[in-house]
């Protein structure tokens, strides 16, 4: 099930979107839909990597390493 959210935009990044809409000849709810998407994908593999970086049981690796593990 779908649920509406109505957003307040600045002028011109509402032109923007208006914009590729009519590029790709696609609503501009499927945009905002995709941009979202994205962007949540993105924060998620932020959290992964901050969580990551302050995990203390969690070795480093350096690039000489890395490199080596990889018999390059």
């Amino acid at each position: 099930m779908n649920t509406a959210i109505s957003v307040r935009l600045p002028k011109e990044l509402a032109e923007q979107l208006d914009s590729i809409a009519k590029e790709t000849e696609r609503p501009r709810s499927f945009i905002i839909l995709k941009a979202l998407e994205s962007y949540i994908e993105e924060f998620a593999d932020l959290q992964v990597a901050l969580d990551r970086l302050h995990d203390k049981s969690d070795p480093i690796v350096s690039g000489k390493e890395l490199k080596k593990s990889l018999g390059l």
